[in-house]
């Protein structure tokens, strides 16, 4: 079972994420803001990490860059789902090694769908 690691700082987002994630067949591990993230990350493996970028403490591009610098997750697809839309942000996103992005309200097939795509 592939394991996922869901960042955001609103917990009613966490919740719609982790049961779409949950309902695919995922094994869920939620993150309150990227530095929790961070955190767990460095406890365990994961095989897809999924966040947001405007969080408290560390954004989801920082989180990317952070994760990218530690040799366990150079090649582990990162998605960033957020309300941010401009390709200034979804190119910051690209410069900081995210596979993809994705903007909020997300449609739960269609996440499932990239998610299958990007995951090994």
């Amino acid at each position: 079972m592939h394991s996922i690691l869901a960042v955001d700082d609103s917990a009613s987002m966490r919740q719609m994420v982790t049961f779409t994630l949950k309902n695919a067949g995922f094994n869920v591990v939620e993150a309150v803001d990227g530095q929790d993230a961070w955190e767990k990350a460095g406890q365990r493996n994961f095989d897809l990490v999924l966040t947001d970028q405007n969080m408290p403490r560390m954004d989801g591009i920082s989180l990317t860059k952070k994760l990218r610098d530690n040799p366990k997750f150079k090649t582990t697809p990162i998605l960033i789902l957020t309300t941010e839309s401009s390709d200034q942000m979804k190119q910051a996103g690209r410069a900081a090694g995210a596979t993809g992005w994705l903007v909020k309200p997300f449609d739960p097939a269609k996440l499932i769908e990239v998610i299958g795509k990007v995951i090994r």
